[in-house]
């Protein structure tokens, strides 16, 4: 039999990781503590790794889950997380998580936007830009906020396949580009 679709099978964890959050009724609290792991994931390519890595033991890889998590997560984002890690699937967390999320927000009929930048972002920050996205847009969005000390200072915004790079160093580009 041949192995299912890469995108069929991280919808299908995807939908599986928010059955059981909606089940435990904290699908919100889930959703945010899923969304700063798969934040740690993307800043650290040794942890990724690690946690796809099929050569290390099983075990090994859920007790890097474990301790990670341990008492720092509710037990079911801990739980979801070593299920997806237990199952062979670590490399694919980071889409499977980005996946749920993405999936419970149009479920209340509404997109992410995924906003990287270089701190976190206060309250009024995420306020405004929610505004201007949806002003500029026209969708309905929420943000998830990303810290990405690479983009240096502005943000990066990406709405699906859509990408809106406000970064500095993208501004910069355009400038030498502009002058060669």
């Amino acid at each position: 039999m041949a192995d299912q679709p890469a995108s069929d099978r991280i919808g299908g964890y995807a939908d599986a990781v928010l059955a059981v959050a909606r089940a435990e009724g904290a699908q919100a609290e889930v959703e945010s503590e899923l969304a700063r792991f798969a934040d740690a994931l993307r800043s650290s390519d040794e942890l990724q790794s690690t946690l796809a890595d099929s050569v290390i033991d099983v075990e090994r890889r859920l007790q890097i889950t474990e301790d990670l998590l341990g008492g720092k997560a509710l037990p079911a984002t801990a739980a979801l997380v070593s299920l997806v890690v237990g199952a062979g699937r670590g490399g694919e967390l980071v889409e499977i998580i980005d996946a749920a999320i993405d999936r419970a927000a149009a479920g209340r009929n509404r997109r992410v936007a995924r906003v990287r930048s270089a701190v976190e972002l206060t309250g009024e920050q995420r306020a405004r830009l929610t505004e201007a996205i949806m002003a500029s847009s026209g969708l309905d969005v929420e943000i998830q906020a990303i810290v990405d000390p690479s983009v240096v200072g502005g943000v990066v915004t990406e709405i699906g396949d859509d990408v809106i790079d406000g970064s500095v160093r993208s501004r910069l580009q355009q400038m030498r580009s502009g002058l060669g």
